[in-house]
């Protein structure tokens, strides 16, 4: 299965919810993250990691030889043993990365690996846009999750781009970060599926950027268990419906209650 997760308002911490997710996904699956966001990676410095390997030279690899397992010779390990494509440091060296990767047909790694019956290949592709260098492995993705906080200026700027953001990927699913609107509440007025909600946890985020003196591992913080609920429903709907995901209802025609019409005049 091929994730990519991204926001398309604010930073509603789409690296943190990317490494979350692979640390907790259930067995038997076999997760990899991937940082294809165009503004530059983070898990580098969090983890104090080398360059390489990462995306610049998967980017490099997938030019001569895309062959079988390409993806797992160019990743790194955290910490807890999650493996780890870092990001280049620099937005332009980043973009550059995903432009070859695109331009070489490297998407097609990912898919490859994403289709082996164990990987689980979670891109962090930050901010989504028409323009975004990141696209290419959204449109490849089998599922697209979409992180917001569930406030009325990010909502209303969400329901906005929703038109436009279902064309990209078979799949749009929404998890919200922090406090605020609840998540049937969302899915209703949105009429898009969200898989559940992250909580606000400063500890329990400092495990998972690699801080130091964080002494709770992500099993134990109240995000990473909630991280664990939100990686069993998408490992759930995957096998419920073969290996593509299903497709969100009711994102061709956004439902427009009075909580959605008090989003956009925010």
């Amino acid at each position: 299965m091929l994730l990519a997760i991204g926001s398309v308002k604010a930073s509603p911490g789409a690296t943190t919810v990317a490494v979350a997710l692979g640390a907790r996904w259930p067995a038997p699956g076999v997760p990899v993250v991937v940082e294809a966001d165009p503004a530059g990676g983070d898990l580098l410095a969090r983890f104090g990691l080398e360059p390489y390997p990462g995306l610049v030279s998967l980017a490099a690899a997938a030019r001569r030889t895309p062959e079988p397992g390409l993806l797992w010779q160019h990743t790194q390990r955290l910490p807890g043993g999650l493996g780890v494509v870092v990001g280049a440091m620099g937005g332009e060296q980043a973009k550059a990365a995903l432009d070859a990767l695109a331009s070489s047909g490297g998407t097609a790694v990912l898919r490859q690996a994403a289709d082996d019956g164990r990987t689980v290949v979670i891109a962090d592709c930050g901010r989504v846009e028409s323009a975004s260098a990141a696209l290419p492995v959204v449109r490849a993705a089998d599922a697209l999750v979409l992180l917001a906080r569930p406030r009325a200026d990010e909502l209303a700027h969400l329901a906005a781009l929703l038109p436009t953001v279902s064309g990209w990927c078979a799949a749009v699913w929404l998890v919200l970060v922090g406090d605020g609107y609840r998540p049937r509440d969302v899915t209703r007025e949105l009429g898009v599926p969200v898989l559940g909600a992250l909580p606000h946890d400063p500890p329990g985020a400092a495990v998972l950027a690699g801080q130091p003196g964080a002494r709770r591992g992500p099993d134990r913080s109240a995000l990473g268990q909630a991280a664990a609920q939100v990686a069993a429903v998408i490992r759930a709907q995957a096998l419920g419906t073969g290996h593509r995901v299903p497709a969100a209802s009711g994102l061709a025609g956004v439902v427009r209650g009075p909580g959605a019409d008090a989003w956009s005049r925010s």
